[in-house]
């Protein structure tokens, strides 16, 4: 897949599955706006990254609409456009639903929802110039359900169907997915192994979880983005990707 002078934004592009993207897409040619929560994060990811001249900080808070808009307008005037938003910024937490309490419930809304939304509303007047794409990251989560986080299967089942209507609206001009991961090794999910009382169990019960019995690659999720924002993948719209070892499949 070639993304040869591309432009890209990835939201959340400082660390784990987004860090990921950013790399994939700088590999495949791509020119790519990192954003994280803080200058500093951002700085520090470019700085790993190691492209310079390809690469632009745009930090902002995914969490506001202010940080939505100045996140995309730093990535627009940077490149003069916008060919593909990756809104890959996210919160998840798990909490049984007697101690879910409304600032959890604000910050997975606040992020995984309206933060999206609101990217999506800024760079779209670009990407329809542009006859570019959205690909948005969702979860196994947003397709089924799951006890003890049942508020970050909200947020992630807000997004699949936000992706399906958005695609409709904004047809035939852009196209709009997203992907699904199920368990990835990422610097979210190390510490929930490592803080339980159990980590050897609790890794033991991620990698089962699949029935390819394995946690993902952030490398794999990455992946699956390019190809959904390539040109091989021009007829592909309103579809939801499942990157999940099987895990929605059934069990």
């Amino acid at each position: 897949m070639d993304f040869s002078d591309k432009r890209i934004l990835v939201t959340g592009g400082s660390r784990g599955i987004g860090f990921a993207i950013a790399e994939a897409f700088l590999n495949a040619g791509a020119r790519v706006a990192v954003n994280g929560r803080t200058e500093g994060s951002v700085g520090s990811a470019i700085d790993r990254l190691g492209m310079g001249e390809r690469l632009v900080p745009a930090p902002g808070d995914i969490g506001t609409v202010p940080g939505c808009e100045s996140t995309v307008g730093t990535a627009i005037d940077a490149f003069g456009g916008l060919d593909v938003l990756v809104n890959n910024a996210g919160v998840g937490a798990g909490r049984p639903i007697e101690d879910s309490d409304e600032a959890m419930w604000d910050a997975h809304i606040d992020v995984n929802l309206k933060g999206l939304f609101f990217c999506c509303r800024a760079a779209l007047p670009e990407l329809r110039k542009s006859k570019g794409n959205i690909v948005n990251m969702a979860s196994d989560a947003g397709l089924m359900g799951c006890p003890g986080i049942v508020v970050y299967c909200a947020s992630k089942g807000g997004v699949v169907n936000m992706t399906r209507a958005m695609a409709l609206e904004v047809a035939p001009e852009v196209r709009v997915n997203c992907v699904c991961p199920g368990y990835v090794d990422t610097d979210m999910i190390r510490p929930k192994i490592e803080r339980s009382e159990n980590p050897a169990a609790v890794e033991q019960s991620m990698i089962d979880y699949a029935p390819l019995k394995r946690i993902a690659t952030p490398a794999e999720i990455a992946q699956s983005v390019l190809y959904l924002a390539s040109y091989e993948a021009r007829f592909v719209t309103g579809t939801t990707l499942a990157i999940d070892g099987g895990s929605t499949a059934g069990h």
